[in-house]
């Protein structure tokens, strides 16, 4: 028997959670294309063969880092990351562009990326800058915190 049926064909594996190097706390990884579809200029970036992370603190500075403590701030990253911002107009949905004012405004807009989701017509993986489902950001009520 081959050793690549067993290592899914020699695929590097990493850490599925790291320390920011900044706040110290643990973060998912998240792909080098997500990345690259969010920094200001992707051409200069070259990928080290290590896990990347996102971290969705609000208080960091640091949006993505890597395993060798390499960091990717705010500045350099031409996508607002929404989790990183406090107005009503930050983005929960970058598929579909649903902001938290629209969350709270129309329950209709989750119903309907739901939906959506649920009939794979979303690109969370390129579009959010975590590389995750949406979905989970959405207010878990309609009453607003403040």
């Amino acid at each position: 028997m081959s050793e690549c049926c067993s290592n899914s064909c020699g695929e590097p594996s990493f850490p599925s959670r790291c320390r920011c190097p900044v706040n110290g706390k643990e973060y998912g990884q998240v792909s080098a294309t997500t990345i690259k579809h969010h920094i200001s200029r992707p051409w200069r970036w070259v990928p080290e063969d290590q896990g990347y992370y996102f971290c969705s603190d609000p208080a960091c500075s640091v949006v993505y880092f890597g395993e060798d403590g390499s960091c990717i701030e705010k500045s350099a990253v031409r996508t607002p990351v929404g989790v990183k911002e406090s107005s009503d107009e930050a983005l929960l949905c970058y598929c579909f562009g649903v902001t938290v004012r629209e969350a709270f405004a129309h329950p209709e807009a989750k119903a309907f990326v739901v939906e959506e989701t649920r009939r794979n017509e979303c690109a969370c993986e390129t579009r959010n800058p975590s590389g995750k489902c949406c979905l989970g950001e959405f207010p878990k009520s309609q009453k607003r915190q403040r």
